[in-house]
């Protein structure tokens, strides 16, 4: 499906850090051990926390939760990033960064709104101490969790068909290294300033409306 001389379906071209690096391998090496480093460091606090009994708490299973959402977060890049550099292929398929871009979303707005919820645990601790138990139950913690993955799911399926479905024209390199939408609509054949602007101010996590 084409519109004008753009297409909905082809390859886009992700430059990565790399290309501009006066010492790539030694980039790449760096990236892999702090990639490595966090995947080691959040799945080790889940298993600790899933293995110890003491911490079987309403604050360490949101934290493992939030760990989780971590562990997952940098994997929707990351290693697309470092594979890239490893076999010199740059290319992601229009249903790769729809994908990339979908989980990417879902994982930020998930962590963003698991976050907020936590403060209640936090607030219940402090202000309500002898009703702890009682307001911050197992059936509460669940509905946390729930509710943080249900919000950022609808992140992802309400912004990514937002982001997609403009066409792309012929230069299709993405800057830096990731499917996001300022990124992707920068690309796109027709004015998209409005949506970039409402996209922006729809990112889960303040850092990332400067990407």
């Amino acid at each position: 499906m084409e519109w004008g001389n753009g297409s909905l379906y082809a390859d886009f071209v992700l430059l990565g850090l790399f290309s501009g690096s006066r010492a790539p391998w030694l980039l790449f090496a760096l990236i892999l051990l702090v990639f490595v480093a966090s995947i080691a460091s959040n799945a080790t606090m889940i298993l600790l926390i899933r293995v110890d009994p003491r911490l079987h708490t309403p604050m360490y299973f949101l934290l493992s939760q939030l760990s989780l959402m971590d562990l997952l977060y940098i994997s929707t890049i990351v290693p697309k990033m470092l594979l890239d550099q490893a076999t010199g292929q740059r290319a992601i398929s229009f249903a790769g960064c729809t994908v990339q871009h979908f989980l990417y979303l879902t994982l930020a707005g998930a962590e963003f709104f698991l976050l907020g919820l936590m403060s209640y645990d936090r607030y219940v601790a402090i202000c309500n101490p002898l009703r702890y138990p009682v307001l911050m139950s197992r059936r509460v913690c669940l509905l946390i969790v729930a509710a943080a993955w249900l919000g950022g799911s609808a992140d992802g399926f309400l912004l990514t068909p937002v982001t997609m479905q403009f066409p792309f024209c012929a230069s299709q390199d993405i800057n830096p290294f990731s499917c996001k939408a300022p990124a992707l609509l920068k690309l796109s054949c027709r004015d998209s300033s409005a949506k970039l602007n409402q996209t922006t101010v729809c990112s889960p996590h303040p850092r990332e409306r400067l990407g």
